[in-house]
């Protein structure tokens, strides 16, 4: 009876011993899966906030992409502005440049209209007429004189170049003396009619100022003076070419032709002394556009360069006596 109490006993004890170790347990079991479940949560936690960190680097990778897009389309758009507004500024000044132009040619034809009717209404008197003549006469004997010394003084010239090893400016100075020479021939060949030449009878019709002195002339010798501008400005742009080809100094008063400043002068109309100086006019821009390789005194027409006409006409300056 005794022991049946005491199985009854152990076998409830060891019942209870195992309710309680399957309750620890259960509960031991909950809480792993409580922190498993909390595990899980942090991790897909963690996981959503790397996929928005992510999500916040790709917007803002995309929206600095689209940022350097739209720059570079405000770049390229600013670029055609700016090149549509040089291109309709060009077109301006070259409208301008005709405009300008065509007016001056206007303004030459009336000059010449005037001049044409001043002509047939005037005429010097006979005593004046032969005053010209004899100072034409003496300006031609003088001319030819100085041409015989300038062959010296070009001989030594053309040596000092070659001794310089300058041997563009050598080949300009020998075309340059050429032109001279053909010049030379021409004036000896040509007998010149003084009886029937209209500059000795006609009367002056311009003044312009050299020095500080007024002189006047006819139609006859300013189209001598504008020759020598013209020719001045050609020969020099070809000087200072060929001393930017030789790589010498910019220096246009060494030139022979500047010295000598007589090309396309014949003796007649005008006093050598004029035409030098309006030709060294000319010569002193040519040279500095042909060592520059620029055309800011003169233009290329005809593949020869010219003065241009406004700038010719501020060194004449011509001014109307009537």
């Amino acid at each position: 009876m005794k022991i049946n109490i005491l199985d009854r006993m152990v076998t409830a004890l060891v019942i209870t011993t195992l309710s309680l170790a399957g309750i620890s347990i259960a509960a031991d079991g909950q809480r792993e899966r409580q922190e498993e479940q909390k595990r899980d949560h942090d991790e897909k936690q963690q996981q959503r906030k790397q996929e928005q960190h992510q999500e916040q680097v790709q917007r803002k990778s995309e929206q600095d992409q689209q940022q350097r897009e739209r720059s570079q389309r405000e770049s390229e758009q600013d670029k055609k502005e700016q090149r549509a507004r040089q291109q309709q500024q060009q077109e301006r000044v070259e409208r301008q440049s005709e405009q300008i132009q065509k007016q001056q040619r206007v303004q030459q034809q009336q000059r010449q209209d005037q001049i044409q009717q001043q002509k047939q209404q005037q005429r010097l008197s006979q005593q004046q007429q032969k005053k010209l003549i004899s100072q034409q006469q003496q300006r031609v004997a003088q001319y030819r004189q100085h041409l015989e010394q300038q062959e010296r003084l070009a001989r030594e010239r053309a040596a000092l170049l070659q001794q310089q090893k300058r041997m563009a400016q050598y080949r300009f100075q020998e075309q340059y003396l050429e032109r001279v020479r053909l010049q030379q021939i021409h004036l000896r060949d040509n007998r010149f009619d003084y009886d029937h030449d209209p500059y000795f009878y006609t009367a002056p019709i311009y003044r312009y100022n050299r020095g500080g002195s007024y002189y006047e002339t006819n139609e006859y010798g300013a189209k001598t003076l504008r020759q020598a501008v013209n020719y001045g400005y050609e020969e020099g742009f070809r000087a200072g070419k060929a001393d930017r080809d030789d790589r010498w100094r910019s220096n246009y008063k060494d030139s022979y032709a500047y010295r000598d400043a007589n090309y396309g002068y014949s003796g007649y109309y005008v006093n050598r002394s004029d035409y030098n100086h309006y030709f060294r006019e000319g010569f002193r821009r040519g040279y500095e556009d042909g060592y520059n390789s620029r055309y800011q005194y003169g233009r290329l027409a005809d593949e020869n360069p010219s003065i241009l006409e406004t700038i010719l006409t501020q060194i004449l300056n011509f001014q109307a006596l009537r």
